[in-house]
């Protein structure tokens, strides 16, 4: 099958690379020409865990190809893929469409033959009817239907949740788009669920899904606290929870807060969509606040455990939002680092992944390590702020020897507490009983 997709981005690229992997030919379309040429030169322009080799491959035989042509990707194509971003209008903080709509005008033009138009980006209830009027206005002649087609590819897993589903929903009002749409997909037929539901239903789905798992996230943040006044654990209560299969273990993980380019800003659109049908969401607006506020607790923790150090020198481990991806988009790494900032910090950070992104936000006002070890030398205080997993084969032992003060705040629960007291450190983590030495009247 020939598919056109528009947009390179997270979801754009690995939603190419992966089409072509399964046999299709493959046009991703993007309006940024620097992109494009660095795309067809054969260098990737984003992280992702073994993306870089199906990229390499599927290129080299040439079913994906790079355009910055709209007609090239479109006028041959059997299904174009809309994925292009919806980031919050800077002022409304609804859900921006602008690009959606700039992509359903101009593919419009280039429209030969029945197509299935698929919006893959995140869009409101209701955007598969604007597209349709956008095309129609823009070629009146037109023949093609217009589906929802979600993404649920979660960033640092994108490969593998491209060819491991847990579900493939369809919204399709048009039986003739619902069969092309199934066949494109029908690899996963005896692997997943695929479910086909009304158009507004789909669009739905993907914002009910974000918006539950930051409120899940928010939750267990706010029991994390809960644990750290009463003495409890929150690592053996989350396990305990996590046993019951209504509530499941996945997303009980506490942290600085939930961040990224899809849960802030999703949850943000739900909110905006309610008010515009005069429904309240509660829940929702309760944990978009509470997440902000997280962000901010987390960095007092850090400077309140600092107080008093003269001058101290904060490493930090983490700017990237999560493990497996360079994306530091509302990462709440970054959003503690820039309040760190704001306070006048000394500050030297290392990401596997993501330090290239992270200047791109703060430039020279933090310090960059070639690695972890590197970023503790004559550090005062230790915090960790994403999950990479080589994080928690830091050697406690050589880390005690680098660092001037022998303090750390695990803000993702990653270090072994036991082993960090055996080497000396003062440890903190979350959800977890607070040690004296840092038990101040401030954050009790």
């Amino acid at each position: 099958m020939k598919i056109g997709i528009i947009g390179t981005g997270y979801v754009g690229l690995p939603t190419g690379v992966g089409l072509a992997e399964l046999g299709n030919n493959v046009i991703c379309i993007d309006s940024n020409k620097e992109k494009i040429e660095s795309l067809n030169s054969g260098k990737i322009t984003l992280y992702e865990d073994g993306l870089e080799e199906l990229f390499i491959k599927n290129q080299k035989n040439g079913r994906l190809k790079f355009t910055t042509s709209m007609k090239e990707g479109v006028e041959s194509a059997d299904v174009i893929i809309i994925a292009v971003g919806t980031p919050p209008h800077p002022v409304t903080k609804e859900a921006d469409m602008q690009y959606i709509y700039a992509a359903a005008t101009e593919l419009a033009k280039h429209l030969r033959g029945y197509t299935v138009i698929a919006t893959k980006s995140t869009v409101p209830v209701g955007t598969g009817d604007e597209i349709e009027q956008l095309i129609k206005e823009n070629n009146p002649t037109a023949d093609f239907d217009v589906i929802s087609l979600p993404e649920f590819l979660r960033e640092g897993f994108a490969v593998r949740d491209f060819f491991n589903p847990d579900r493939i929903i369809i919204g399709a009002d048009s039986p003739k788009a619902l069969e092309i749409i199934k066949k494109l997909y029908k690899p996963f037929e005896s692997k997943t669920n695929i479910l086909c539901v009304k158009r507004r239903s789909s669009e739905t789905i993907k914002y009910a899904s974000n918006a539950f798992l930051a409120i899940k996230i928010h939750y267990i943040n706010e029991m994390a606290d809960f644990c750290e006044k009463t003495g409890a654990d929150i690592t053996e209560v989350a396990r305990g929870m996590g046993l019951d299969n209504r509530i499941g273990s996945k997303f009980l993980n506490p942290g600085p807060g939930y961040g990224g380019s899809c849960f802030p800003k999703d949850t943000m659109a739900m909110a905006k969509m309610a008010e515009k049908y005069n429904v309240e969401m509660t829940l929702i607006n309760a944990a978009i606040e509470g997440n902000q506020n997280r962000k901010k607790e987390m960095a007092k923790r850090i400077l309140t455990a600092t107080e008093d150090i003269k001058n101290p020198k904060i490493a930090v481990l983490g700017l990237a939002f999560k493990d497996g991806t360079d994306d530091c988009r509302k990462s709440p790494a970054m959003d503690i680092v820039c309040n760190l900032i704001q306070s006048g910090a000394d500050i030297t950070a290392y990401d596997p992944k993501a330090m290239a992104n992270a200047y791109e936000l703060v430039g020279d006002k933090i310090k960059y390590a070639d690695n972890m070890y590197d970023c503790l030398k004559n550090a005062d205080i230790l915090t960790i702020l994403t999950e990479w997993s080589e994080f928690k084969t830091l050697d406690l032992k050589k880390a005690s020897k680098l660092m001037r003060h022998k303090v750390i705040i695990d803000c993702r629960n990653l270090i072994d507490k036991k082993s960090a007291l055996k080497n000396g450190f003062i440890y903190r983590g979350i959800g977890k009983k607070i040690p004296k030495k840092i038990l101040k009247e401030k954050i009790k």
